[in-house]
């Protein structure tokens, strides 16, 4: 029998928190990428609830049905970090397995850095953890040539969401579609690459279909609550990318020393454009476990959930 997933609300660190969850056990947490919601793990959900695991997926701060902080400097990996620790405390929890996609995955890394009292075990999707860049993320890429990188278009206030909020349907479906195994196979994926001039969407192929992977509920879903709230807080986690650099350097040498685990799109645009690979990350992930690369684009946990799923059974029943 499939475990049912349920909407819950909870208050910790000064915010109302919105998250999914389902099944006792061993806590499980699930920290989405950008620009998604909860949602995004609707298929892991009732799958690690089957095998045994509690699992808690939030609306991360200033995402979905978790409204976060007006102060677009409150959005730093510290200040997410401290909502996951201050989560598990509201939840009477004392520890949990942290998992991370896109965005979700400096969370996890960093929660498991500087807490593994906390996060036992730490797992990421898309992003792997790297030695620390010698510039902050903005002034890194203008420095190595990329003064055009999705990274700088979304740093200005107002420009970014005036083009994804014009029509937020249309923005989920091009950008779903444009850094997904099926864009890659078309030849069809972007290149991470925005002209001001022109705006992201402009910048994404628009699919002649919609990917079978995405339902219209789906679309929906996340057309509908960025049509409610906008973009603006989850674009402040960009924002404050420097800062969050900043900040890192308190713990630029500490390694992630709890077990780790990776998985990773084969045809994922943000893999093979930005990241130095496994042996990078190994130098400062010492235990992992181990690194799998599955047949999808950036959305690996919506376009081959099986795979996904089972890799993370596979880890947690390791450890």
């Amino acid at each position: 029998m499939t475990a049912q997933i349920e909407s819950r609300f909870i208050e910790a660190n000064g915010l109302r928190h919105h998250y999914l969850t389902a099944g006792s056990g061993p806590m499980v947490l699930l920290c989405h990428g950008f620009p998604e919601l909860s949602w995004s793990w609707r298929h892991q959900i009732p799958a690690l609830a089957d095998a045994g695991f509690k699992v808690v997926a939030p609306d991360l701060r200033g995402y979905g049905d978790t409204k976060g902080p007006d102060d677009p400097e409150t959005y730093t990996n510290l200040h997410v970090v401290g909502d996951m620790v201050m989560l598990l405390d509201a939840l009477g929890e004392k520890q949990a397995v942290i998992v991370g996609h896109d965005w979700g995955s400096p969370i996890a890394w960093t929660a498991a850095t500087l807490r593994p009292d906390r996060f036992r075990a730490v797992a990421s999707l898309s992003v792997m953890h790297n030695p620390r860049m010698p510039l902050a993320p903005p002034d890194f890429a203008k420095a190595n040539g990329m003064s055009d990188l999705y990274w700088l278009y979304f740093q200005p206030p107002g420009l970014a969401e005036a083009d994804m909020e014009r029509d937020t349907r249309e923005t989920f479906l091009r950008l779903m579609y444009g850094v997904s195994g099926d864009a890659a196979r078309r030849g069809e994926s972007w290149n991470l690459r925005v002209d001001p001039a022109i705006g992201l969407i402009a910048a994404l192929a628009r699919p002649q279909a919609r990917p079978e992977w995405l339902t219209e509920e789906d679309l929906e879903r996340y057309a509908g609550a960025y049509a409610r709230t906008g973009f603006t807080s989850s674009l402040n986690w960009y924002r404050c990318m420097a800062r969050s650099w900043q900040q890192s350097a308190a713990w630029a040498d500490l390694k992630v020393t709890v077990p780790a685990f990776f998985i990773g799109g084969k045809d994922d645009p943000t893999l093979t454009q930005l990241q130095r690979g496994v042996e990078a990350m190994r130098s400062v992930v010492p235990n992992l476990r181990d690194a799998i690369m599955v047949d999808a684009g950036h959305w690996v946990q919506q376009e081959d959930p099986d795979a996904v799923s089972n890799g993370l059974i596979r880890f947690l029943k390791g450890l």
